[in-house]
């Protein structure tokens, strides 16, 4: 596989691209006498990662001059209530893109809920109208974290045409569209979960590997081709501080090709894609084009 600028792929720089990128043209629309891209988040409960989440999110939006609002239930609200609260902020006219941030808590039935996000505002890819457009090949607003995998290898070079990759993961947040999105850009595709069996043996033939297990240290680094590309999407911490994937590199440098640091590598792409999926649903409704990448295909 080739891979344009191999070694440490930085997400956080990657991302910043896309953010100024944003800023740019936000600043450009409203100084023009547009209105603001406006994007509204809801939370229910205090989950300390889940507060961490939006709060970056929120703060990455209104720096790129998006309005935002930030909505937080308490944690006995009910279904019935958070549906009217979804409803209501979809007829806002001032927001273009809505997300419901997950996980929520039970006996909330986050299915339910997201269904009642329209298809159209759907900024985090995740209900059943975008997920159809992402499984029948003409994706529009994917879910954000593999569609900030795809954007990190694009921006380092690397040709998915061909590659065998392999996903670890099958959740429908990452694993399942992480895999869509890698067979429409031509890669052969194999998807592994915690129960894999050998899967030593199926990471050792990758060509490219995406973890989104959500297990600490699942996979070793020792296992990777050292021409291989790898893709930690997990982060949890450590006991003695810090943060670390799914992927135990064992304290060394990684020897493969490319990789992701964790912190700074997929978490950032994230939400760029998300200010990015914003945009595009914002300029369906106001007449502006989607914005190319910041940086030569």
């Amino acid at each position: 596989m080739d891979v344009g600028r191999p070694g440490r792929m930085d997400g956080r720089f990657v991302a910043g691209l896309w953010r100024e990128h944003l800023a740019r043209a936000v600043a450009d629309w409203v100084g023009t006498g547009g209105r603001p891209p406006g994007l509204a988040v809801v939370r229910v409960g205090e989950d300390p990662a889940s507060a961490v989440y939006v709060r970056q999110k929120a703060t990455a939006a209104r720096a790129a001059g998006f309005l935002v609002e930030d909505m937080v239930l308490p944690e006995d609200t009910s279904m019935e209530r958070v549906q009217e609260v979804l409803r209501d902020l979809a007829a806002r006219p001032e927001i273009d893109g809505l997300m419901l941030q997950l996980p929520v808590p039970p006996p909330l039935d986050a299915d339910v809920l997201l269904e009642d996000i329209p298809g159209e505002m759907d900024v985090d890819g995740l209900g059943i109208h975008q997920a159809g457009r992402l499984a029948t090949g003409v994706p529009d607003l994917p879910p954000c974290t593999p569609a900030g995998v795809m954007e990190l290898l694009r921006a380092h070079g690397v040709n998915l045409s061909g590659a065998r990759a392999l996903v670890i993961g099958r959740s429908r947040i990452v694993g399942r569209p992480m895999a869509q999105m890698l067979l429409h850009a031509d890669a052969t595709v194999t998807v592994a979960h915690s129960r894999t069996r050998d899967l030593e043996a199926l990471v050792a033939s990758a060509d490219l590997v995406v973890v989104a297990a959500g297990r600490s240290g699942l996979i070793k680094g020792a296992w990777c081709s050292p021409e291989s590309v790898v893709v930690d999407v997990g982060i949890h911490p450590r006991r003695e501080g810090g943060l670390t994937g799914d992927v135990d590199w064992q304290g060394e440098v990684p020897r493969v090709q490319a990789w992701t640091p964790v912190p700074g590598g997929v978490g950032p792409m994230t939400v760029a894609m998300l200010l990015v999926n914003t945009w595009r649903a914002h300029g369906r409704r106001e007449g502006h084009a989607p914005l190319e990448a910041p940086y030569a295909s």
